[in-house]
């Protein structure tokens, strides 16, 4: 009997140990498998359309090599914007006041549309997207409404609510903060059609308002803009984003007529 009892003792030992060693083969396995997942597992390339998206009518606005479709308000020559590792980029400068600085307009006007585009700025950045912008005045900002883009941590100056990112600026704030870290990429979204504007940031909506109502006046005749008769007139214009000294990227710029 001892002689059947210790190897029963020994097979079973042997068993157990057979069992354990499958588990951690398996867990290994498991973590391997996982590991290689998160490996191969990339972001979805930028700057192009779905096809999905070419059948609901997006166009991009960048084509991600260089900064075709777009040119300097009123041509002016310019210094600071430049395609730059698959973005649209403009050099930041604290001291740079010359007149090299500008901003970037699309060539193509719009009237009714949905803008998406996807950015990050510069710790105590400025910048910010027009709509409806025409040609007539010293500066975009002087016909087209802008949305915000800002550094609402740690911009060097106290905000106004109208002044942070998102606001239709100096019109209507947003109703909640919705940017991220300086640093990360937000995903902006306009939507313009007939009036109707929202202002979309990171799935967020933060405006929704009409323009060209009563209210809509009211807000411009006795506001920031009271003095500028041009300013929201437009019912199309170009696209722009603005050189205001800070660093900032764009990418995956699309824009669909409505």
């Amino acid at each position: 009997m001892k002689r059947l009892a210790l190897p029963a003792f020994c097979l079973a030992m042997i068993g157990f140990a057979s069992c354990g060693n499958a588990g951690k083969t398996e867990e290994k396995k498991d973590s391997l498998a996982i590991g290689s997942e998160n490996k191969t597992a990339t972001e979805a390339p930028a700057n192009v359309l779905t096809e999905a998206e070419k059948a609901e009518g997006w166009k991009l606005l960048f084509n991600g090599t260089n900064l075709d479709g777009w040119r300097m308000y009123k041509n002016k020559e310019n210094k600071t914007w430049s395609a730059q590792d698959g973005t649209i980029h403009c050099t930041g400068s604290t001291t740079d006041k010359s007149d090299m600085r500008a901003d970037l307009l699309s060539n193509e006007e719009f009237e009714n549309f949905e803008l998406v585009a996807d950015w990050k700025i510069a710790p105590q950045g400025n910048s910010g997207i027009l709509y409806l912008v025409t040609e007539e005045f010293d500066a975009p900002y002087m016909s087209g409404p802008e949305y915000q883009l800002i550094d609402d941590e740690n911009f060097p100056e106290k905000l106004e609510d109208w002044q942070k990112s998102g606001a239709n600026y100096a019109m209507n704030p947003p109703s909640k903060l919705a940017a991220k870290p300086v640093g990360e990429w937000n995903h902006t979204r306009i939507v313009l059609n007939k009036g109707h504007l929202e202002h979309w940031l990171n799935g967020e909506k933060v405006v929704d308002t009409e323009m060209w109502t009563p209210e809509w006046t009211k807000n411009k005749t006795t506001g920031k803009w009271k003095d500028y008769k041009g300013y929201g007139v437009a019912k199309k214009g170009h696209i722009c984003v603005q050189d205001h000294g800070s660093e900032i990227w764009f990418k995956n710029v699309k824009i669909k007529q409505l």
